[in-house]
C-alpha cells in the first residue's frame, strides 16, 4: 500500500510541477521524509493524509484506490502528444515531397524543350 500511495503522490506532485521540496514544504515535513513516503519506505503518509488530500485536491478514496487512474490519464496525454507530433511531422514531410515534385516537374518541362 505504501508503494501505491507513494507512486500516486509522485504523479500528483509532478502534475503540479512541484519538486519534492515544495511538496514537503506544503506538508510541513522534511524533504527526506517526503522522499521516503514517495519511495514507499514510510507509512507516515497516514499521519498527513488530510493535508495531502487538501494540497493535491483528491479524496482519500482516490488516494488509496489501487486502480491508478492518474497513470492512465498521463499515458493518454502522452499518447495524444505523440500523435500530434507525428501528425505535424507528417504534414511537414508531405509539404517537402510536394515541393520536390513541383521542382521535378519544372525540370522535366525544361528538359522537354
Amino acid at each position: 500500500m505504501n508503494k501505491i500511495i507513494g507512486n500516486k503522490l509522485k504523479a500528483l506532485r509532478k502534475e503540479k510541477g512541484w519538486s519534492q521540496e515544495q511538496a514537503s514544504d506544503y506538508l510541513s515535513i522534511s524533504q527526506s521524509a517526503y522522499a521516503r513516503i514517495e519511495n514507499g519506505a514510510s507509512t507516515s503518509w497516514a499521519n498527513h493524509v488530510e493535508r495531502i488530500c487538501d494540497i493535491f485536491q483528491v479524496t482519500l478514496e482516490e488516494l488509496v484506490k489501487t486502480n491508478n487512474n492518474l497513470k492512465e490519464s498521463n499515458i493518454q496525454n502522452e499518447t495524444a502528444q505523440k500523435v500530434q507530433t507525428v501528425n505535424q511531422l507528417s504534414e511537414k514531410l508531405i509539404e517537402q515531397y510536394e515541393e520536390r515534385i513541383k521542382e521535378l516537374k519544372e525540370i522535366i518541362e525544361v528538359l522537354k524543350k
